[in-house]
């Protein structure tokens, strides 16, 4: 069974989704319909450290994840794990870590596609020149999440 469950916190609204004791996406936008609406001891859970990471209170994530994806994308969003807290990452340098230089584009595209937003760091990722660029929860959010882990 595919649930979820909307969480306010300081920074913005999130939903979380859990599938088969795995979260399956952190997003700033409601899951489809193929999702129930019920709070599962895991994405309390999920909730509580989104929480303590927003408070300055917690640098990692320890929760069982299962983002849905093309096998790119998901090497991306492992390498993505690998920047970790207080660091940033160009999209380049995301592409040399995967073994495909040249794939700075299709980096960015994964990017953006992130299902897990926050636990998998894809707010870590600048650009070449070191601006900020785009992000599903918005610039504003995404220069949030950096400012707090300064």
């Amino acid at each position: 069974m595919k649930y979820y469950y909307s969480y306010p916190n300081r920074l913005c609204l999130i939903w979380i989704c859990e599938e088969d004791k795995y979260i399956t996406r952190v997003s700033f936008q409601k899951p489809d319909d193929s999702y129930k609406e019920q709070e599962t001891p895991l994405i309390r859970e999920t909730a509580r450290q989104i929480d303590e990471y927003l408070d300055g209170e917690r640098t990692e994530f320890t929760l069982p994840l299962n983002p849905q994806g093309t096998p790119y994308q998901k090497s991306v969003w492992n390498a993505l794990q690998r920047v970790y807290f207080g660091e940033t990452r160009t999209y380049k340098q995301i592409a040399e870590a995967i073994g495909n230089p040249q794939s700075c584009r299709a980096v960015g595209l994964a990017n953006n596609k992130n299902p897990i937003a926050i636990i998998i760091p894809c707010h870590r990722i600048i650009g070449s020149n070191g601006k900020l660029t785009g992000y599903a929860g918005g610039l504003e959010i995404k220069e949030k999440l950096l400012l707090l882990e300064r």
